[in-house]
């Protein structure tokens, strides 16, 4: 994978995964290199069988007429974290979805390449003191099968 200049930089780090998302998301619709680094650190809100349930249903999804048209959803952290902020962004099968995608690198850590790099904030309340009950994203990705 070639190095790109990124204009963005986000840390998933204790940021809820869907407004970490959605946020993404517009930044590449404005045309904006975005990376998100300690994506597997970001939280999923709710109760942890749910959150669990939902996504072994979404994994597990096969068609039987041609199980290679079947959706596929990754097990491991940084392509879930990928998939969600695909599912955020309007045209992912046309051009400009297609241009925006490409644009975006989803990173587990940080790596050394943008360790200078200044990470935006997004505004938010503290989400451990909003919910009972959270997941983070390598919790979730363990226990639909991603073992490293």
């Amino acid at each position: 994978m070639k190095d790109m200049k990124m204009d963005i930089v986000y840390d998933g780090k204790g940021k809820i995964l869907g407004r970490l998302a959605s946020t993404v998301a517009k930044q590449l619709l404005l045309g904006k290199n975005v990376a998100v680094v300690n994506a597997e650190q970001c939280i999923i809100s709710g109760d942890r069988k749910g959150i669990v349930a939902k996504y072994k249903v979404r994994v597990d999804i096969i068609e039987k007429a041609n199980p290679e048209h079947s959706p596929y959803w990754p097990r491991r952290s940084d392509l879930l974290v990928k998939r969600v902020i695909r599912g955020m962004l309007p045209y992912h099968k046309k051009a400009t979805g297609k241009v925006a995608y490409k644009k975006l690198r989803v990173y587990i850590g940080i790596p050394d390449s943008l360790k200078d790099a200044k990470p935006v904030e997004i505004e938010s309340k503290n989400p451990k003191e909003l919910y009972v009950s959270y997941m983070t994203v390598s919790e979730v990705s363990k226990l639909l099968g991603y073992n490293k």
